[in-house]
């Protein structure tokens, strides 16, 4: 519920044990009080529940109401914790410690949704990883095999380098430590930011060697008892991610949209070659690893008997029941507040109509083409298939397999047959938008049981596909027939099921709204939009354009007597509109943090 605060538990594990099942190992954590430093390295099987312990840190991005994406133009849940103060241009080094996206829900510190994007929760995680490196290599007592170490050791080096990505993101330059800080006074823990192509270099790097070590495998499959583990697939992804976030608009177009003569948060030179470094990385994935593939319907992806299908790349381990950030709460936030007049959802995700104008026709035209079919007054007829899959508009059908009979979920104002599931503008917890988003539900256990056992998955192969198109139609002049391809086998998969486009009738213009509109549309309310909108440099575009929702209400309201009439309704007169500014592509350094290290008085981001 909107007023309601979460309070999230830690499942300590106090007793040293040599059998993990394959979806609870990783979620291991340890009472560190209860073993000591001498024991902690005296086997493999004690080491591992270190790194395991580390594991469990990896931050499930859907467990809040305050999800990445209401910090985008893809969702209107309400006046919710952080987002809604930063949609405001409320931001600065201090405020909300200087992490615009930590949303702590109340949980003990290491534990939040939102640490992905804390610089303090970033360094101690890095800090175990490079712990956990010094004591394996050590070997003190001789008890680690050399297939183990190296494997493990690639795997703790890979974590590092992605809570060093995920920081990178938010903040741009940083401090690069690979080694356990224990001076006393000081001296030789303060290390200064590197630029941002520093950092950059220092990640790519460090999964090429991940790569070119080859001890991890390439991908796990379901009931595998190391699934969950760092792999190449992974490793091969993130490098290509990071150079596609950096070759994007933002950072590379020779100068920042504020002055930033250090080069924290961009590269000191442009250049159109970083387009096609990334699309080269995403090409080898696709020529290389071949073990992945799209799945076949993504109505069914995230269900958990579909866990490690062909097109996860990395995910993040979750149980049912197991409580705070182990188990998945998704189905707290998402899907229709009433479900067979029951209250089940707090309803935070909404999507916006303008998220809703992106899907296409079943034909794979835009609603904006005159040749579409669409009619405004009858919007929700002829839509794609991801469209009905996950967008809960007015009269769908909602069925899922727990329930005994499906549901007709009605938005509209109805003053004759009143829905409880009626549009409200965010009074309650109901939709503020005349959407919900059905996305990543469970549908074996009620919405709003926090039951819900799905991993959380980081990165899927569509992405691959995508991000190829992205860096190669950036790459040439016209978009070749490969970028086609690439574009067509999103478009095109069975359940998608949208006409697959000619090669040859886009220009590079073109072929790049596609793409973008195919990223908006694939992976909505999986917290990629909000990078998407940074890195193309639109954010001040699209986050300070009114959004809206969807009205339907009867010309004749007294009996319904009338026609139902769809009109498109400003959100902002209900919601304060975002207030975006230039300085917030990109978060603060937190003051405490500049305060703490003299290295970085003067080393603060643009605008703060």
């Amino acid at each position: 519920m909107r007023s309601t605060k979460i309070l999230l538990k830690i499942a300590l594990v106090t007793v040293l044990t040599t059998t993990f099942s394959c979806k609870k190992y990783l979620n291991e954590n340890l009472n560190k009080g209860a073993v000591s430093e001498e024991v902690q390295w005296e086997s493999e099987n004690n080491a591992d529940i270190f790194l395991n312990g580390v594991y469990g840190q990896l931050a499930p991005m859907h467990n809040t109401p305050d999800y990445l994406d209401s910090f985008t133009d893809d969702n209107d849940g309400g006046n919710y914790w952080r987002s809604y103060p930063w949609r405001q241009g409320t931001n600065d080094a201090s405020f909300n410690g200087g992490s615009p996206q930590g949303d702590g829900q109340g949980a003990p510190p290491g534990q939040t949704n939102g640490s992905y994007a804390v610089w303090s929760n970033a360094y101690q995680r890095i800090r175990r990883c490079n712990q956990f490196m010094e004591q394996v290599t050590a070997n003190k007592k001789g008890v680690f095999s050399a297939a183990w170490s190296a494997k493990r050791i690639d795997e703790a080096r890979f974590l590092r380098a992605y809570w060093y990505a995920m920081l990178w993101q938010h903040v741009g330059g940083l401090p690069i430590i690979t080694k356990t800080l224990n001076n006393q006074d000081g001296s030789e823990i303060y290390y200064a930011r590197s630029t941002f192509e520093e950092t950059l270099n220092f990640i790519v790097s460090e999964m090429d060697a991940i790569i070119a070590n080859n001890k991890l495998v390439v991908k796990y499959s379901a009931g595998n008892a190391d699934a969950g583990r760092a792999t190449l697939g992974a490793a091969l992804m993130i490098k290509g991610w990071v150079q596609l976030y950096a070759a994007s608009p933002l950072f590379n177009s020779g100068a920042y949209v504020l002055a930033d003569p250090n080069n924290f948060v961009h590269f000191a030179t442009a250049s159109p070659a970083r387009w096609a470094t990334a699309a080269a990385t995403f090409k080898k994935f696709m020529d290389t690893y071949t073990q992945y593939s799209l799945f076949n319907k993504m109505s069914e992806f995230w269900w958990v008997n579909n866990e490690y299908n062909s097109e996860v790349v990395w995910d993040r381990q979750q149980v049912s029941g197991a409580g705070g950030q182990i188990q998945n709460n998704v189905d707290q936030y998402g899907g229709p507040v009433y479900i067979l007049g029951v209250y089940h959802t707090w309803g935070n995700y909404n999507p916006t109509q303008e998220l809703v104008d992106t899907y296409r026709m079943a034909n794979g035209k835009r609603i904006t083409d005159p040749t579409s079919g669409y009619d405004p007054q009858k919007p929700y007829v002829g839509r794609e298939k991801r469209f009905y899959d996950f967008i809960v508009y007015d009269g769908a059908s909602y069925k899922q397999d727990w329930m005994p009979t499906t549901d007709i979920i009605y938005t509209r104002i109805d003053k004759v047959n009143p829905s409880k599931n009626e549009i409200d503008f965010g009074s309650t917890d109901v939709t503020n938008t005349g959407y919900y988003f059905r996305k990543k539900l469970n549908n074996l256990a009620p919405e709003g049981g926090n039951q819900s056992g799905q991993n959380y998955v980081y990165y899927r192969y569509a992405e691959v596909l995508l991000g190829y198109a992205e860096a190669q139609n950036e790459s040439v002049a016209t978009p070749d027939a490969s970028v086609y391809a690439a574009v067509n086998a999103i478009r095109t998969r069975p359940g998608t099921d949208l006409p697959a486009l000619v090669v040859g009738t886009l220009d590079q213009d073109q072929m790049r709204q596609e793409i973008r509109d195919q990223r908006r549309i694939e992976f909505a309310f999986e917290a990629k939009r909000f990078y998407d909108i940074m890195r193309w440099k639109i954010a001040k575009t699209v986050l300070n354009a009114e959004l809206h929702g969807m009205k339907i209400t009867n010309t004749v309201p007294a009996d319904n007597s009338g026609v139902w009439k769809y009109e498109y309704v400003d959100l902002g007169t209900n919601a304060q509109p975002h207030v975006f500014s230039d300085k917030m592509y990109m978060n603060p350094v937190p003051q405490s943090v500049i305060d703490a290290n003299p290295k970085l008085k003067t080393q603060q981001n643009p605008g703060y």
